[in-house]
């Protein structure tokens, strides 16, 4: 099981990640989706992570949502590489 101090650390990278990735997704010329929805994605399950050893129900439903969105838009934009190749 994690401890205290792991779980903070994995936290604060999960929220690194999501914050850069909306920094990204603000101030990119060109914001590529799988970037953009991966990090989103990584970040969300690092903090989902973090919410296993510091337990917040709306925070761990929030990170289940993210994932969600997260998962859509990976599979969006996959959609979006097939339909283009010939």
């Amino acid at each position: 099981m994690l401890g205290d101090f792991s779980a903070n650390v994995i936290g604060i990278l999960g929220s690194i990640l999501i914050v850069s990735a909306y920094a990204y997704n603000v101030y990119a010329q060109d914001v590529n989706p799988f970037v953009y929805n991966g990090m989103n994605l990584i970040g969300a399950l690092l903090l989902t992570v973090s919410l296993l050893v510091h337990f917040n129900l709306a925070s761990l439903l929030l990170e289940i949502v993210w994932i969600a969105i997260a998962v859509g838009g990976l599979w969006k934009a996959y959609q979006g590489q097939t339909e283009q190749r010939p």
